[in-house]
């Protein structure tokens, strides 16, 4: 195995990651279609994912979950520090993603940090 195959990966998966973030946010929580479709009927799934989604985004959920996981994974030694760092990445990314940069930018910062820190 090649000693950058997991940076590939991961640079991957981040990539795939970020576009399915902005697919959510451009796709169901900006797009028009919703606006008017769940102003009428609130029973449709959409709606209630378009709903829920907005509650986690005002409460700051993605923004606080991915710097408390980057902060952990700070301390935390070992390949479990490292997985909780790619977690909170992940988290970072989709709180930049959905209106959450204030608190994300930190975790973003902290786990990538972590993540090229020597082992």
């Amino acid at each position: 195995m090649s000693r950058r195959l997991p940076l590939v990966v991961l640079l991957v998966c981040l990539t795939l990651w970020l576009a399915a973030s902005y697919g959510l946010r451009y796709g169901l929580m900006e797009d028009v279609q919703w606006v008017g479709a769940c102003s009428d009927e609130t029973f449709r799934w959409q709606c209630a994912v378009r709903s829920n989604l907005g509650l986690l985004i005002h409460f700051g959920v993605f923004g606080w979950g991915a710097l408390i996981m980057s902060v952990i994974a700070f301390f935390v030694p070992s390949r479990i520090g490292r997985v909780l760092a790619v977690i909170g990445l992940l988290l970072g990314m989709l709180a930049l993603v959905l209106y959450t940069a204030s608190l994300a930018v930190f975790a973003v910062v902290i786990a990538g940090l972590r993540l090229v820190r020597a082992a």
